[in-house]
């Protein structure tokens, strides 16, 4: 292969203008010929630029709507033909095709129309054709020809031709060409993704996922690990649309947890009230709904004070001078919500440890969408766990009915324990978490150890009892045996929420009733591994 390349001749097809005018102006000033297509051409013809059309080249004019333009033998003959081979020269003269040194192509606004929720119609016609197979061919030829598909890249491309005397070199050549194969394979996955919903094929036979680099990072969930943080472009509010107003760069540890931080409090409508959740390591260790910010984050703190410590704080409203200050008495690595006024980053300018996140939003709980998990040799692939009940689903099975305050503290813990790690168990009173036990093996494991941290807490808090007396619970799936209610009731507890569904319900409805408590069955169960 040769390394330098002398770029004489460029075409140039765009769907985003952005710096297109200035970049064409810095080709033309390097005395490279610039061919063009449509509305392309026509921008560069009004910035005052000698512009030649595809149409001259080709022979053939634009037709079906600008559907057939650039597929043409003198168009993918100028991409694909090798230069130091005699045949394919031969074949250029002969058919008078012209070499193309560089292309320049972006493609149709697919994605974006997607996401403004269009008809299928006009999803269909904002697939691009010639443009990738142009990129394709051209990424092929890497040898001899530069691809650029994103605009950021070219500043990258004329400082390479001023390096290079108005030449690329190979290696940013195979660069380009590594861009260019991964901004069309996106572009696939995301008109398949697309297609697969909207005809309805839940499992069609070869999924695509995609993103885009939002951020090299310092190392994975380890040092010894390489990691990056990839954006999918679905804008769903989060920590990968969120303005960083603060602190260090966010670690893959940090942005694991403030996504399980934030995708909690969002279950949670600001229009019912504030709410908090903290967060340590992609487990909730404190969760609470007040009348104020301020009170709910330190009723959140209360549930958990030592696991709290550097953990990740998300609010559903926007952040406040009396909540800023409230969170900087400890150490806290991440605070996420959805604003934070003037006052309350003055307070956090203060610790310039602490990162600061606003998403200008919430993401929506009860939307759609897939989630997917590697495995050796495959990936599982699966809905969003946007499951919910309302009262009207749920079912008492015990003699005793739960009260009103007991049901909202049921409703609540169930909400929380969905975003708990499995085996999960999560004791509420007034709408906070007292306890939490999550992860483990066995689900009276995590029963004892959400009554030994609220009995920490009691200690450290001087209360007499732990919170856990009187105390609504949650359990993400049912009880398998009798055993798990009794640990309940000896922590306390006076109701319970499950899903119900056991081969022995009846002997654990029993033990409810014996041990006086109310129990209610949701149908629904929230597992997550």
């Amino acid at each position: 292969m040769t390394d330098r390349i002398p770029l004489r001749r460029a075409l140039i097809s765009v769907s985003d203008k952005e710096g297109l005018v200035d970049f064409a102006r810095a080709l033309a000033a390097r005395g490279v010929e610039l061919l063009s297509t449509g509305g392309t051409a026509k921008a560069l013809r009004e910035a005052g630029l000698t512009v030649r059309d595809v149409a001259e080249i080709t022979g053939f004019p634009e037709m079906m709507d600008g559907r057939v333009k650039t597929l043409h033998p003198a168009v993918h003959g100028g991409l694909l033909a090798l230069r130091d081979n005699q045949d394919h020269r031969a074949a250029m003269e002969t058919h008078g095709i012209g070499a193309i040194d560089l292309l320049a192509v972006n493609l149709y606004p697919f994605e974006t129309t997607v996401a403004k929720g269009a008809a299928y119609d006009d999803c269909v016609e904002n697939i691009d054709i010639g443009g990738p197979a142009m990129i394709r061919a051209a990424a092929k030829n890497h040898a001899y020809v530069t691809t650029i598909v994103d605009v950021q890249d070219y500043a990258a491309l004329l400082a390479e031709l001023d390096a290079g005397d108005g030449a690329t070199s190979l290696p940013f050549r195979q660069r380009m060409a590594q861009a260019a194969y991964a901004r069309t394979a996106a572009y696939d996955a995301a008109v398949s993704s697309w297609m697969a919903g909207a005809i309805g094929e839940t499992t069609p036979r070869r999924r695509a996922f995609a993103g885009t680099l939002a951020q090299p990072l310092r190392y994975g969930e380890n040092p010894h690990q390489s990691a990056a943080f990839y954006t999918d472009g679905s804008g769903r509010p989060g920590v990968a649309t969120a303005r960083q107003w603060q602190g260090k760069e966010l670690s893959y540890n940090n942005i694991n947890d403030t996504d399980a931080a934030f995708e909690l409090v969002a279950e949670f409508a600001p229009a019912d009230g504030p709410a908090v959740a903290i967060i340590k390591h992609a487990n909730p260790c404190g969760v609470a709904r007040a009348d104020t910010l301020e009170s709910a984050y330190r009723r959140a703190f209360d549930c958990d004070r030592t696991s709290a410590f550097g953990g990740i704080i998300a609010l559903n409203r926007t952040l406040d001078e009396a909540t800023a200050r409230a969170i900087t008495e400890i150490f806290t690595e991440v605070v996420i919500a959805p604003d934070a006024d003037d006052a309350a980053r003055a307070v956090f300018a203060a610790k310039k440890n602490l990162r600061l996140l606003t998403t200008g939003g919430l993401p929506d709980a009860r939307a759609g969408g897939l989630t997917f998990r590697q495995v050796a040799g495959g990936f599982l692939v699966q809905d969003r766990d946007n499951g919910h009940v309302t009262r009207a689903d749920l079912r008492v099975v015990t003699r005793r009915q739960p009260t009103e305050a007991e049901l909202a503290d049921l409703m609540f813990a169930w909400t929380v324990a969905k975003h708990v790690k499995s085996n999960a168990i999560v004791y509420a009173r007034d709408l906070a978490t007292v306890g939490i036990g999550a992860g483990q093996m066995s689900r009276v494991d995590s029963t004892r150890i959400g009554r030994r941290k609220s009995e920490d807490m009691a200690e450290a808090l001087g209360l007499s009892a732990p919170l856990t007396e009187g105390a609504a619970v949650a359990s993400d799936a049912f009880f398998p045996f009798a055993d798990g209610i009794e640990a309940l009731a000896a922590a306390g507890a006076r109701a319970v929420i499950q899903p119900g569904g056991s081969m022995r319900d009846d002997e654990v409805i029993a033990a409810a009733d014996r041990l006086g408590l109310a129990m209610v069955f949701t149908g629904q169960r929230h597992f997550r591994h």
